[in-house]
């Protein structure tokens, strides 16, 4: 635990700078020291800080559980469990160590910092009886509100204030899967304990009222909360004029193999292509110029319109396989809208860009509409983040500006999802400066 001030040293991870302040670190994904102190946009008087890690667990060796999937052409087993710092709680037939419990003062204030690493949930978070209050995701300050319950998705974080102000006793902490389509995922509840200074271990926790695991209604509305800041220390630079529109479909579907069960393997693709992982770094093929390890033609929109989340598609389900990526001009303004399909299934997609942050400028139900929708945009004070979900049956439109150079991986944070091929990468091209160009590998880079 870690104490705070509102003014405080702070060591920021690498999507939190600014655009301008980014060198391109292309080699190696860093946390930068930022030197002197940061004063935060929120109160934090007398506040301390704790990490809570959401994550899943099996009973097996994972790697071996995706080699059977894989094999079968199926989805590996679920999780067994989700776990808050590790550990699944008393709810599991596990005996009490297996409980992360957090000790908490009376009158004082804590910083939760939240992050998602489940492989394949997306999960509500709540504490029994406090409210949170959100002031950051993905490492981008927010405008502050109060809510009973968070959603996140994996690859994400969120901050939240809680104040301790309830009676002293004992709270669970609680996390557990959204899913709003008939899927089977693993939907069991982990828990941790809040616990006032001074009350026994005896006492037995009070659960918190999380929302329905299909509570689609809940997970559009406090999506819809959350809002830049946009204040002079902390500008939302929200990109006016695009120079590049794509439109990229997310779509599911099965491929010819003699081997699986039925003779076919679920597979993943954007705009009907599953990303092919090569065999030499995209970036160092880029940097040293190395031919055939992949294409730049991915195409800016799917090859064929068609109504993207009308009835189930089951039927020419086939997808093209490629290492192709898409190249983007420096400082060219970049705006990607993300259709949600119902190729064999609707689903919530949470996608994630590295080496760039990025503004959700709209979100929507159903098929994204080019002529009507953009008018529609928040181009005020849109939330600036890194991993951003597509909802179910929907869109996203996200935009940013391409002055990062280098070879920058786009894929569903659905670990499921992106080792089937949901996934492709954006090529940066170098600027004109000299510190807008790719660096050198290290000299100590490991030889494969």
């Amino acid at each position: 635990m870690v104490q705070l001030s509102s003014c405080q040293a702070k060591e920021l991870h690498f999507p939190s700078l600014s655009q301008a302040e980014r060198k391109p670190l292309s080699w190696v994904r860093t946390s930068i020291p930022a030197q002197g102190k940061f004063c935060l946009p929120f109160s934090l008087r007398h506040a301390k800080m704790l990490v809570v890690g959401a994550g899943e667990w099996w009973h097996a060796d994972v790697e071996e559980v995706v080699k059977q999937g894989n094999n079968l052409g199926l989805p590996p087993n679920m999780s067994d469990a989700h776990t808050i710092n590790g550990k699944p709680g008393p709810l599991f037939p596990c005996s009490e160590k297996h409980t992360f419990a957090m000790e908490v003062e009376s009158g004082k204030t804590y910083l939760l910092r939240i992050i998602n690493a489940a492989l394949n949930d997306e999960l509500f978070f709540a504490v029994a009886n406090h409210t949170l209050t959100v002031v950051e995701i993905d490492a981008v300050y927010t405008k502050p509100f109060t809510t009973q319950a968070i959603l996140i998705a994996p690859g994400q974080t969120t901050n939240v204030l809680v104040n301790a102000n309830q009676k002293a006793d004992r709270y669970f902490m609680a996390v557990r899967p959204f899913i709003d389509v008939p899927l089977a995922i693993d939907n069991k509840t982990a828990t941790a304990i809040l616990q006032y200074k001074g009350i026994p271990n005896t006492v037995l926790p009070k659960l918190p009222i999380l929302p329905s695991p299909n509570n689609s209604a809940f997970a559009l509305s406090y999506n819809k909360k959350l809002k830049s800041l946009n204040t002079p220390n902390f500008p939302a630079n929200v990109p006016l004029k695009v120079d590049r529109n794509l439109f990229f479909t997310i779509g599911l579907g099965m491929n010819p193999c003699l081997t699986c069960v039925n003779g076919t393997r679920l597979t993943a693709s954007l705009n009907n292509i599953s990303f092919v992982m090569p065999e030499i770094g995209l970036l160092q093929a880029h940097y040293f110029d190395t031919k055939e390890v992949f294409r730049t033609d991915f195409p800016d929109k799917p090859p064929t319109a068609f109504n993207y989340t009308g009835v189930p598609l089951t039927a020419n389900l086939g997808t093209l396989k490629g290492t192709r990526l898409s190249k983007i001009a420096f400082n060219s303004t970049v705006e990607l809208v993300l259709q949600d399909t119902n190729l064999l299934t609707v689903e919530s997609h949470p996608f994630h860009l590295h080496g760039y942050n990025f503004f959700v400028v709209g979100t929507g139900i159903g098929n994204f509409d080019p002529a009507k929708d953009p008018s529609k945009y928040n181009l005020v004070d849109p939330p600036e983040r890194n991993t951003v979900g597509v909802p179910t049956g929907g869109w996203t439109a996200i935009r940013f500006t391409a002055n990062n150079p280098g070879v920058w991986f786009f894929h569903c944070h659905l670990e499921l999802h992106t080792g089937w091929g949901l996934k492709t990468a954006f090529v940066v091209e170098d600027g004109p400066g000299p510190d807008q160009t790719i660096l050198p590998p290290p000299k100590d880079l490991p030889q494969c």
